[in-house]
């Protein structure tokens, strides 16, 4: 933040007051009033009581222009500076970020692959919708028109937030309204007003569980009728063992630049270790030749409709690969698939390497040393993801070339990943 010093203790107790905390699911922007340069504190105080209660009018304005400046700070915050003043923008989750831009979710849209197969999975079993009652949980809402097309009665939409209102909007103007009810809630916090036949949902991310929300949609399933379906009914969660010397080189070299040791005259090398460290704890996000496979993969299947939230806590997946040539064993690479199980049809998605890319690519994780290794030795060990405190996973390799005994793995955070 750019802050005149002259400012600061005005503008501590400006952010003081500008914190958007409240009632509110989503957090509203702030608005500056450019002909108030400097509201009085008892007005700004006076402004939030009287917002807080009900008046949706917005306080201030923030021109765009070269004078403001925008920051995230920490999970759930951003900070604008605007002249002299700081203030500071507080969503009430930390998934709030995310799910109420318009722009996210016309990426997630975009992906053909993946919308596609959710209307084709969905009309192709319009037997188990004709006249079912649908829960649909998160994203854009596009998932309830779509189960309207295929014959739903009655299809219950859970938004938080703007998307709230952004799928009532399109509920109004495509004339649905008696047909798709908007359920503004919180995962946390939902109360359907009925049992539904159908749980559709698209809550999904890189590796199958970066998206924080994936633990919550599996406690609306009480919701769901006995014998009910869910949309997609289970995922494959596939890993191998690859060999890219020029990936690991590549992230070795993004840590040279704490090898420096008269930046600005400062030796910054004591640092070049961690750096080394902090770069190989990143999952890299990205897609690949398929011929940099080193054997077939191995696959973990989670099963959604029997699957409880403590079953994602810890899953731990063993794996025996057989080399199918010699060479540096470098990482694992990851990919998922998704089966939307109907009455009539299973359609299948798939984000492998082999198939038409997705939005979720690929995830590689790289071992800290690679394992020199010869074509029909096995690979043998263990991925240990674990649900950390920051609404993600901590990814524990272990490795081991079994002829040899040498071994090597990795501790990766699936929240920090790099996107190549």
């Amino acid at each position: 933040m750019n802050l005149n010093k002259n400012h600061t203790l005005k503008s501590c107790i400006h952010v003081r007051f500008s914190i958007l905390k409240s009632k509110f699911e989503w957090s509203q922007w702030l608005m500056l009033n450019k002909q108030v340069a400097d509201p009085p504190l008892e007005k700004l105080h006076y402004s939030f009581r009287s917002y807080f209660s009900g008046n949706k009018i917005p306080l201030f304005q923030f021109p765009v222009s070269k004078q403001l400046d925008c920051c995230q700070a920490g999970s759930q915050s951003f900070v604008i500076t605007f002249e002299k003043h700081s203030y500071i923008l507080q969503f009430k989750t930390i998934t709030g970020l995310y799910y109420s831009c318009l722009s996210q979710q016309q990426s997630v849209l975009q992906d053909y692959g993946r919308t596609a197969t959710y209307h084709k999975a969905i009309l192709l079993n319009e037997m188990d919708f004709k006249d079912k009652v649908v829960l649909d949980v998160g994203g854009s809402g596009m998932l309830s028109f779509f189960a309207l097309q295929a014959g739903a009665a009655k299809v219950y939409s859970l938004q938080s937030g703007p998307m709230a209102k952004y799928t009532q909007s399109l509920v109004q103007s495509n004339d649905q309204s008696g047909r798709i009810l908007v359920l503004n809630r919180d995962l946390d916090s939902v109360v359907c007003p009925e049992e539904v036949d159908l749980l559709l949902t698209e809550l999904t991310g890189h590796l199958l569980l970066s998206d924080p929300q994936i633990h919550k949609v599996l406690s609306v399933k009480k919701w769901l009728k006995s014998g009910g379906l869910m949309f997609p009914s289970w995922a494959d969660v596939h890993l191998a063992p690859f060999s890219d010397e020029q990936l690991y080189f590549e992230n070795y070299a993004r840590a040279a630049f704490w090898q420096q040791r008269n930046f600005y005259g400062i030796n910054l090398s004591p640092l070049h270790n961690s750096a080394v460290d902090e770069f190989f704890r990143q999952p890299i996000v990205d897609t690949f030749e398929v011929q940099i496979l080193m054997s077939r993969s191995v696959k973990h299947q989670i099963n959604f409709k029997e699957a409880t939230p403590e079953d994602l806590q810890r899953l731990e997946i063993p794996f025996m690969f057989t080399l199918q040539q010699s060479g540096l064993v470098h990482g694992l690479a990851f990919w998922f698939d998704l089966a939307f199980q109907g009455s009539k049809a299973t359609v299948w998605m798939s984000t492998a390497p082999t198939e038409p890319l997705t939005r979720w690519y690929q995830v590689r994780c790289l071992f800290q040393t690679p394992l020199f290794a010869k074509m029909g030795q096995t690979l043998t060990g263990t991925v240990l993801l674990a649900a950390n405190d920051r609404q993600s996973y901590d990814i524990h390799i272990t490795a081991t070339i079994d002829q040899s005994g040498f071994t090597s793995g990795n501790v990766l955070d699936l929240k920090n990943p790099f996107f190549r």
